[in-house]
């Protein structure tokens, strides 16, 4: 098979009356006033809510280590008030619908030094962050009931995109588990793989966990992506950020090259979160469609901070390199502190409160004590279903005195 399949094993108009349309998934014909659409339902998580409120409500506030954001300003060429209209005539109009100029070389460029392989532009599209990118590609390439694999824990907001579309977003356990000598991880995949599977979601350095993909695995899934006929969606956000030697791009591998949509963004390495820049790239002829989809979503970024997003990225690696080893002590300093392994790459720790709750005490119930004494840490369950003893801290949302005052909160109610 040279490409993933684009036919679907049951269209919408043959699930109609079938449990698996999204008109009929809570026993409803459709949604009428005041109802709400089944597939917007349940979306947030209620135990970080209730966190959070919780948090809002404490005299003083808590630090917030469950946010995945940075204390560090981006670099000084990037920000927000360094693009001016008096050297970019009409910033405040539209931008082209598939990105500025300046940013689409600054995205070829930077993808080849950073991972050797030169993209055509027309096979690139920026999105006003990943989140809507992933978005617009689940709107693209997924119909209600198709299913996409996703290897857990998992960044929350992928779970809600896939569920927006009316399709169906697969859980399967495995970063968690890559450490147990029993566990077999493709074939944990082959488990959960069934005729609707029509894509596998990648993200390597992960969100939560800090892990990253070996190459011997990753040659292991880009096998069972092929073998199975799959898209493969990568998630490179956190690309830039790894602690001992570059990470592998899974998207360059020949193999997936033809299958393969890679995101990326300058939320979190360029510490940017806030401009709403990110871009994807893949096969032309899809990229053309994703395009279209784009079109309809929000039509383009924002101009302003597309250009201080190209600014990043062609002259922001010595920052990027600070920002790194920042990260990288503020990440072995949190490990320490909770008893767990250094991460990797990323931004996040996830760590399992078992040995840390009290006689019969429920995780979300821990983890209000950790609001009590001063820290708002995310509660697993946000990562998934199967997580919900577990928790997943930021190590770069505050400064390191911040980090570390925030740590001592915590080490009482780590002491059990």
């Amino acid at each position: 098979m040279t490409g993933p399949r684009l036919d679907r094993a049951a269209p919408e108009a043959a699930l109609r009356g079938s449990p698996l349309h999204p008109a009929r998934s809570t026993g409803r014909v459709m949604p009428r006033f005041p109802r709400s659409a089944p597939h917007a339902e349940g979306l947030a998580d209620p135990g970080l809510a209730r966190l959070v409120a919780r948090a809002v409500a404490r005299a003083g506030g808590a630090i917030p280590l469950h946010v995945g954001d940075t204390y560090l300003e981006p670099l000084a060429a990037a920000r927000a008030e360094a693009q001016q209209s008096s050297e970019h005539p009409r910033l405040h109009n539209y931008s082209p619908v598939q990105g500025e100029p300046e940013l689409l070389d600054a995205i070829v460029a930077k993808v080849e030094r950073r991972s050797g392989v030169t993209l055509a532009r027309d096979c690139v599209q920026v999105m006003p962050g990943a989140t809507a990118g992933f978005g617009v590609i689940c709107a693209a390439l997924l119909a209600p009931g198709d299913e996409v694999l996703l290897p857990a824990p998992l960044w929350p907001l992928m779970r809600g995109a896939i569920k927006l579309r009316g399709a169906v977003p697969v859980e399967v356990p495995f970063f968690t588990e890559l450490d147990r000598p029993d566990f077999d991880p493709i074939a944990a995949l082959e488990r959960a793989c069934t005729p609707r599977t029509v894509a596998i979601y990648l993200n390597s350095p992960h969100n939560p966990t800090g892990r990253v993909l070996p190459d011997p695995l990753i040659a292991q899934l880009s096998a069972f992506a092929l073998r199975h006929d799959l898209w493969v969606w990568t998630d490179e956000v956190y690309e830039d950020l790894w602690f001992t030697t570059p990470t592998p791009s899974i998207w360059a591998r020949p193999e997936l090259r033809a299958r393969t949509i890679a995101s990326h963004s300058v939320s979190k390495a360029y510490a940017l979160a806030g401009a709403r820049v990110g871009f994807s790239h893949g096969p032309r002829e899809i990229m053309a469609v994703i395009r279209g989809v784009q079109t309809f979503y929000s039509y383009c970024a924002p101009r302003p901070m597309q250009l201080g997003a190209a600014r990043a990225l062609r002259e922001g690696e010595a920052w990027l390199a600070d920002a790194r080893d920042r990260y990288a002590r503020a990440g072995a300093l949190a490990a320490r502190a909770l008893g767990v392994r250094a991460p990797e790459g990323g931004t996040f720790l996830f760590f399992d409160l078992e040995r840390h709750l009290r006689p019969g005490e429920a995780p979300l119930r821990f983890l209000e004590r950790c609001v009590d004494a001063g820290v708002t840490l995310m509660p697993g369950s946000a990562a998934g279903h199967a997580f919900d003893r577990w928790a997943r801290l930021c190590f770069t949302t505050v400064p390191e005195p911040e980090l570390v005052l925030a740590l001592e909160r915590l080490r009482p109610l780590l002491a059990r």
